[in-house]
C-alpha cells in the first residue's frame, strides 16, 4: 500500500478523532451546566459525574490518537 495514503489517512483520522471528542465533551458540559441550572443541589454529583465521564471521552480520543500517529510513524 501507498505509504502517502496510509500517511493521510492517519492525519484524517487524528483529526477526526479531535473532533468528536470536542463534540462529545462539549454537549456533555452543555447537559451539566443544563442540568445544574434545574436542579442546584445536586451540583455537586453533576460536576463528579462530568469530570468523570470527560476523562472516560479524552482517554478514549487520546488512544485513537495515539493509534494513528503510530500508524503513520510505519510509513516507510
Amino acid at each position: 500500500m501507498d505509504g502517502g495514503l496510509i500517511a493521510i489517512g492517519a492525519g484524517v483520522g487524528a483529526g477526526l478523532v479531535t473532533l468528536g471528542a470536542g463534540l462529545g465533551i462539549g454537549k456533555l458540559a452543555a447537559s451539566a451546566a443544563e442540568a445544574t441550572g434545574r436542579q442546584p443541589e445536586a451540583a455537586g454529583d453533576i460536576r463528579t459525574t462530568a469530570l468523570i465521564m470527560s476523562a472516560l471521552i479524552e482517554g478514549v480520543a487520546l488512544f485513537c490518537a495515539v493509534t494513528c500517529f503510530l500508524l503513520s510513524g510505519n510509513v516507510g
